[in-house]
């Protein structure tokens, strides 16, 4: 399955982006935990160059707290640095400004031997759809200025947003690139719900998130369903799935769509407890 996902307000977006990034001192690059690669958008990439940036690993606590931290590690080789965040709880959030003035300690420092007088840092924010920005952006401000939804693509246009005195954010809209050239970017994506539901095959996503559970998390999947072993054929644990979850159809049939839907909300909802559907090991084994 190959997904597409490009609305004409995202391209748009992208020449906002690159005309507004010489106002700003720092790029905050807003990540999912639970995909921390996968999230990042390569055109992002191509348009911010050598600009200053922080990477926010945001739902921190609905992803893998180890593979968190090997993910800060590899974040921190590649010459940039990580936090991890929560912002619905606002955990993390108190480093973002230290851990922005560290990075722009020498620009700064060099703006003051200029005789120029202290101003707030100018950063802005970006990321593709649903990983949180908005809701990141009303934390930070303590108030409700940017619009917030669980659905991607909420945000449209852009906005300065002051952050107490050392801040000023610019917020952009969520992009997407044009296209997944590694369908399991895409299956990622969908999985945590980057991608609106309409637009793919939900049996697909629940195939592909059991296929992840039954490699890296086969416990959890036993533990959730009640499963004594996990079956050999994917066809087989919807049919066990969908028996003990009720999604039958006249005659006692397993309702696959049905199926797939407790699967998707289970894993999207963190039924089966905190996961991380980047590894390290993947991301090693396919640039080697």
């Amino acid at each position: 399955m190959t997904i597409q996902w490009f609305p004409g307000h995202m391209a748009k977006a992208r020449r906002q982006v690159t005309e507004k990034l010489k106002l700003v001192d720092i790029v905050i690059e807003l990540v999912d935990a639970r995909i921390p690669l996968s999230s990042r958008n390569p055109m992002i990439e191509e348009i911010i160059g050598q600009k200053p940036r922080l990477v926010l690993l945001n739902k921190a606590d609905m992803a893998d707290s180890t593979r968190t931290k090997q993910w800060i590690s590899y974040f921190e080789k590649q010459g940039i640095e990580a936090l991890a965040v929560n912002a619905k709880d606002g955990k993390g959030l108190q480093e973002i400004v230290q851990s922005s003035k560290g990075i722009l300690k020498e620009k700064f420092d060099r703006m003051k031997s200029r005789g120029m007088r202290p101003r707030a840092i100018r950063a802005m924010i970006v990321g593709i759809p649903n990983v949180g920005k908005s809701t990141l952006i009303n934390r930070l401000a303590k108030k409700n200025i940017a619009k917030t939804g669980n659905t991607p693509g909420v945000t449209k246009a852009q906005q300065w947003i002051k952050v107490g005195k050392e801040l000023e954010l610019l917020d952009t809209p969520g992009i997407l690139w044009p296209k997944f050239e590694d369908p399991q970017v895409g299956y990622k994506l969908a999985l945590t719900g980057a991608i609106k539901d309409t637009i793919l095959n939900l049996q697909d996503i629940a195939v592909y998130g059991l296929r992840f559970l039954e490699k890296y998390y086969p416990e959890r999947l036993k533990d959730r369903y009640g499963l004594e072993e996990i079956p050999e054929e994917v066809v087989s644990s919807f049919d066990l799935i969908g028996e003990k979850r009720g999604c039958l159809m006249a005659g006692g049939e397993v309702n696959y769509d049905k199926t797939s839907e407790v699967i998707v909300r289970d894993i999207r909802n963190v039924q089966l407890g905190p996961m991380t559907f980047d590894t390290i090991e993947d991301t090693e084994s396919t640039t080697e």
